[in-house]
């Protein structure tokens, strides 16, 4: 078996955002050398990984010529130049999660056709190349109100997705292709995050639930174990192993999914990499997400997935009326309160609704954990000086 651990082995690691941030916590622990690409000099990741270096995501050269000098390539965001990966791949780098499966998921609408021709439960959809042809649809009776659309690319943190309830939210949306969807009537937004390496093993996280902010579409709160029935969250947890093992996917990815108000399961959308819906694991789990994403994509045993306690994840999120350089206000306030353990990504410039940190709150009572976090919500705020 290779040795990763105080050698020259390098990994690579396409962007250094927050989930990078993290996921160093735990190369760190195992003393593996680490190389970050990202195109923001000022990154989270920038100052604490071994190596950095500023270049475009999506651009083939800095991609590819970024691969060639580390050992193996994974990524903590999806949007990057699959090309790249391909050449990379084709002459010999072991990349994962596999190009093939970030081509899938970084459109929507090849998502969703995915979970079509695999007999993998998801909502009704149609596909649409640009948006006069969705306007059409509408004129002709073939689309009606209310429906949820959903930019094909580049959505992230509720970005990307809007519910279209009349004629001038239609006509207010991005030229862009799109998916459209059956407006689901659900109990839950649920999540299992599974991870897998590449000599098939394979694990699951417990079902998690996500209560989402109504206007900006992000999750606020993170629940586990999710408050649902033993029945629903094996169904969510077959579901999620079921599009894991179409996929042959190798790393770690989070299912996102809808709970229907008579208990399907219907998957939303999954993401390839360490998750918002696992943070909590970091306190509350014998494995965290992003140590077990390391263990993935290394080939070394999975670890343990169970939960120690109960675990409730806050996002902070920059406050509405606030831009520029950030403040945390009443942030000595909750390090008083038993359980609450908040972590800090690094980002100087707050705006609203960025995602600028989490609080973890833990307990053995879900109910209690869950009136702190409540605590929390209220106390802290992300605003600038």
């Amino acid at each position: 078996m290779k040795n990763y651990f105080s050698s020259d082995f390098k990994l690579g690691i396409l962007g250094g955002g927050q989930l990078g941030r993290m996921l160093l916590a735990d190369t760190q622990k195992f003393d593996i050398h680490t190389s970050i690409l990202d195109g923001n000099a000022s990154a989270p990741c920038a100052e604490i990984c071994n190596t950095f270096v500023v270049g475009d995501l999506l651009d083939f050269e800095a991609v590819y010529h970024f691969g060639k000098t580390v050992d193996l390539l994974t990524i903590e965001i999806e949007n990057v130049n699959l090309d790249a990966l391909d050449k990379l791949e084709e002459e010999g780098l072991t990349i994962y999660p596999k190009p093939k499966d970030l081509r899938i998921i970084q459109s929507k609408a090849r998502q969703k056709n995915f979970y079509l021709d695999h007999q993998i439960p998801t909502a009704e959809f149609s596909h649409y190349a640009y948006l006069q042809e969705l306007i059409h649809s509408y004129e002709n009776n073939i689309i009606n109100f209310p429906f949820v659309w959903k930019a094909a690319r580049f959505g992230y943190d509720g970005n990307g997705v809007k519910i279209v309830r009349n004629i001038e939210d239609l006509q207010s949306l991005p030229k862009v292709e799109c998916i459209t969807e059956k407006l689901i009537p659900f109990k839950n937004e649920l999540a299992v995050i599974v991870a897998r390496n590449a000599a098939g093993e394979t694990t699951t996280y417990p079902v998690v639930e996500m209560e989402f902010h109504p206007e900006a579409n992000q999750v606020e709160y993170v629940i586990c174990p999710a408050r649902i029935d033993f029945n629903v969250a094996e169904k969510a947890r077959e579901i999620a192993l079921d599009v894991v093992s179409k996929l042959d996917f190798v790393g770690l990815l989070a299912v996102e999914m809808f709970q229907t108000v008579d208990d399907k399961i219907l998957v939303n959308e999954v993401a390839p990499r360490p998750h918002n819906s696992g943070h909590y694991s970091i306190e509350a789990s014998y494995t965290s997400q992003f140590e077990q994403h390391l263990r993935s994509i290394l080939n070394l045993p999975l670890g343990n997935t169970e939960s120690k306690v109960a675990g409730i994840m806050v996002n902070l999120v920059g406050e509405e009326g606030f831009s520029g350089e950030v403040h945390y206000e009443n942030l000595n306030d909750i390090l008083k309160i038993d359980g609450v353990t908040p972590h800090i990504y690094g980002k100087k410039e707050t705006r609203p609704f960025r995602k600028m940190g989490h609080v973890t709150i833990i307990n053995s009572d879900i109910d209690k954990a869950r009136a702190i976090a409540q605590q929390v919500k209220e106390t802290i705020r992300v605003i600038s000086k």
